[in-house]
């Protein structure tokens, strides 16, 4: 069973909003080995989540419950890394020693936040082994980009199995995120407080006026709660 169920989403006046997943970027020994040591300290398995090709990056995956994962990232030697702010963003934190990267909300309808924030979603896709093609739009890297507290957003295509799929039974959930940054700043940006993207996980604010960005995700897992 697990702890802290989901409820149902919270829904603002343009759209239902809600955490999808936490970003990663590689640390100096790569992708593969960064996922691994992950995956061992909560207590999951890893899956090869594939290639971005408009972004010039590729993932793994740590599946989660509640519809959640950790994307662990790393850039390609690829001309759409240098011009994607995704692959820019990723290969700027994996040069500073990798780590946390900021965390993304997912929207039923991301026109709503494009009309909000007077900015436009690019479309994203990533052929997975199996060879199943994700698709989504996706919007506010340049926010996290100027601003590390600050999420971007996320729409997976209609029909799209979500990443997470089939990881109900690890029973590893987020319960926290800690993050350096202004409350009042995320909250404009979202247009709702940030605890209202989840009924479950925890929020913390610290360091308002040092350097933003998300500093700690905390997970609830069958032998207890892990830090990173």
């Amino acid at each position: 069973v697990l702890r802290g169920q989901e409820h149902p989403r919270t829904c603002a006046t343009m759209e239902c909003m809600r955490v999808d997943h936490v970003v990663y970027a590689a640390e100096h020994d790569g992708l593969r080995a960064t996922a691994e040591r992950l995956a061992k300290l909560i207590g999951v398995t890893p899956v090869d989540g594939g290639v971005h090709p408009r972004f010039g990056t590729r993932n793994v995956i740590l599946p989660l419950a509640h519809e959640r994962y950790v994307e662990v990232v790393e850039v390609l030697d690829h001309p759409a890394s240098d011009k994607a702010p995704f692959g820019q963003v990723v290969r700027a934190r994996s040069e500073s020693g990798g780590g946390w990267l900021g965390w993304v909300v997912r929207v039923d309808e991301i026109s709503g936040v494009e009309e909000r924030l007077g900015r436009v979603a690019v479309d994203g896709n990533r052929h997975r082994p199996d060879g199943v093609e994700l698709r989504w739009k996706q919007l506010g890297v340049k926010g996290l980009q100027a601003d590390p507290q600050l999420p971007f957003f996320v729409q997976w295509g209609d029909g799209i199995p979500h990443p997470s799929e089939g990881a109900e039974d690890s029973g590893v959930t987020i319960e926290s995120l800690e993050i350096a940054g202004d409350p009042e700043r995320v909250r404009e940006w979202l247009g709702l407080p940030a605890d209202r993207t989840s009924t479950v996980i925890d929020f913390t604010f610290v360091s308002p006026h040092g350097t933003p960005g998300l500093m700690a995700v905390t997970f609830d897992t069958p032998n207890g709660d892990v830090t990173i």
